[in-house]
């Protein structure tokens, strides 16, 4: 009987669906909102509400942004978007991701926000993840496959004393 159970037990483990958030490659993300002027001015203040942030980009994203010598926006820019943490619970909270899609894994390739699901879709591989309620799990696509399930990468997205916000990894 034991033996029974622990083939059991071993068949179910893998047979799993495992979910990979580590693809993209660990490039420093440091945005400074840390004040209630930046937050109001580049955060966000809604479930829904999102705003891209690419340091590189030509120009830069947002617009206006000052970005400084120690500001970093991950590998493929990051994502800012009002959601519900799935963690706490807690709704209508700034959530932070990596824009790029990890089935492409290339900084160029970024996830774009579905204005009508506000999910985010990758416009090469057509994957589709829940940025909003299920911390960048992926929907659909190549990135949905039942054995290896890709979710964008998450940054940290922590208050601070002035009224805003600090986006790390």
């Amino acid at each position: 009987m034991l033996n029974l159970l622990s083939a059991a037990a071993g068949f179910l483990l893998l047979s799993c669906d495992s979910i990979v958030d580590d693809r993209i490659p660990a490039y420093p993300v440091a945005i400074n909102l840390g004040d209630t002027g930046l937050w109001n001015t580049y955060g966000v203040a809604g479930f829904g509400i999102y705003r891209n942030f690419i340091k590189d980009a030509t120009p830069s994203s947002p617009s206006g942004f000052a970005y400084t010598a120690t500001s970093y926006t991950g590998f493929g820019g990051v994502l800012l978007i009002g959601g519900m943490d799935p963690y706490s619970g807690n709704t209508n909270v700034p959530l932070a991701y990596d824009l790029a899609c990890p089935v492409e894994v290339k900084p160029d390739v970024r996830v774009r926000i579905d204005p009508e699901t506000f999910n985010a879709v990758c416009p090469v591989c057509g994957s589709v993840y829940d940025v909003t309620m299920s911390a960048g799990a992926p929907l659909s696509g190549p990135a949905a496959a039942p054995n290896m399930k890709y979710r964008l990468q998450n940054y940290s997205v922590l208050g601070t004393q002035l009224g805003g916000y600090i986006i790390t990894r």
